[in-house]
């Protein structure tokens, strides 16, 4: 059956005084109400943009291979064998299982893409064009069908046929290249980085391709390759390299373009961030931490002369910082109106009350393993609010739901099953 979309508290609104103007309850229906999406995808990226999707009111399908499921269900820790990252992953979706590469598959794709509006996938380049279920197979079953296909390298190229994976666009984007200190080994990220981004960027390019064919009534294809989406949050890399042949090195928790910047440990041995970008910020700073005598000096006056004095800034602020709790830094700084963060872990952030207020991480109840936490929907509307309707589904257990639908009888579901194709 449908999951219940009343058996969860999870919900993501405006502050309580913000008052919007609209009473009609279709006015405030979520955004993508009414948007049938298709999660052919597996692990991260394809997966997330789906989810996000889905968190905004689309209806979305996941479709698993009957006997080898997503392998991010068994990803992490779980809990009474039921794999937690897919709680977050598959939340907000419907779950059947279908193997494409047979012949009932297909059919039974082709039914499903002449519903929807969106299918992502992550197959390797030729994978569905092998199956039969190309691009030209899905567009004729729907002209305005889009197509977001997400894999490592591309869809053309030298390494388009390459397996690919967020930790390899991590290393070739030069993410890893400049993370981690100056005379230790490049860093990886210990999560998803890569695919995260890439499943951001997918979503904000499913949303593009869906404008456009408003216009034109027309479907096209989304090429979403892994390893782009990360070179681009990385910033000014390949413009600094073009114009100055600059190459930036690992700096650690320093940055060359302003300082103090850093991390401090205090008296009683937590941590803090600090970051002093703006020149009011970094008066402020050594103001506080007892030396305005370095605010005098020429260099002073600019992020990178800073930067070039960043030992001594160091030793002035963690010199301080070092004499204090971390309760009596926050006090400080925040009198101070300078710019300070704790560092901390997730026992931190659950209590933190600026998530708090927020609503950035939300409760909700699941059939299978009861009342959970996790992070909320992405962002705040102030009329059609995001909503989580339900946790990561079993595998399969929508399969018979979403085919009766679709019009199959029990007969043809019975065939398809003993295919092999459910």
């Amino acid at each position: 059956m449908t999951p219940d979309p009343d058996a969860t508290e999870a919900h993501a609104t405006v502050p309580p005084d913000t008052d919007s103007p609209h009473t009609d309850p279709s006015d405030t229906a979520p955004p993508l109400t009414g948007l049938r999406v298709l999660d052919l995808a597996t692990l991260f990226a394809g997966p997330i943009a789906a989810m996000m999707l889905g968190d905004f009111g689309a209806e979305v399908i996941k479709v698993e291979h009957p006997a080898r499921p997503d392998p991010a269900r068994g990803h992490g820790p779980a809990k009474n064998g039921v794999g937690l990252w897919w709680k977050l992953l598959g939340r907000n979706k419907r779950a059947v299982t279908l193997d494409l590469s047979r012949p009932g598959g297909r059919a039974t794709l082709l039914r499903l893409a002449a519903t929807a509006d969106v299918i992502v996938e992550n197959f390797r380049p030729g994978t569905l064009e092998r199956w039969e279920l190309g691009w030209p197979e899905l567009s004729a079953a729907n002209p305005r069908l889009v197509l977001a296909r997400v894999t490592g390298f591309g869809q053309f190229g030298p390494y388009a046929s390459r397996p690919g994976f967020g930790t390899l666009a991590e290393a070739m984007s030069g993410f890893a290249a400049i993370t981690g200190e100056p005379d230790a080994p490049p860093t990886l990220p210990p999560f998803g980085l890569a695919d995260s981004i890439a499943g951001l960027a997918t979503a904000y390019a499913v949303l593009t391709a869906l404008a456009a064919r408003e216009r034109t009534g027309r479907g096209q294809i989304v090429d979403m390759a892994i390893i782009e989406p990360i070179l681009t949050v990385l910033g000014p890399q390949p413009l600094w390299y073009d114009q100055l042949g600059y190459v930036q090195p690992r700096t650690g928790n320093r940055t060359q373009n302003n300082a103090p910047r850093n991390t401090y440990r205090t008296a009683d041995g937590t941590w803090v961030a600090v970051s002093a970008s703006a020149q009011s910020v970094a008066e402020r700073v050594l103001r506080l931490v007892g030396h305005p005598e370095l605010i005098a000096e020429p260099w002073f006056a600019t992020g990178s002369g800073r930067a070039a004095h960043a030992d001594l800034l160091d030793q002035a602020v963690g010199g301080w910082i070092a004499r204090h709790t971390r309760t009596e830094v926050m006090a400080a700084f925040e009198k101070a109106q300078a710019a300070i963060a704790p560092i901390q872990d997730v026992r931190d952030v659950v209590a933190d009350p600026q998530y708090q207020a927020l609503g950035t991480l939300t409760t909700l109840f699941d059939p299978e393993l009861g009342r959970m936490r996790m992070q909320n929907v992405l962002f705040r509307l102030s009329d059609t609010p995001g909503a989580i309707r339900w946790a990561g589904r079993p595998h399969g257990a929508d399969t018979e739901a979403v085919l009766t639908e679709l019009g199959l009888t029990p007969e043809e579901v019975a065939a398809l099953r003993a295919e092999g194709v459910l």
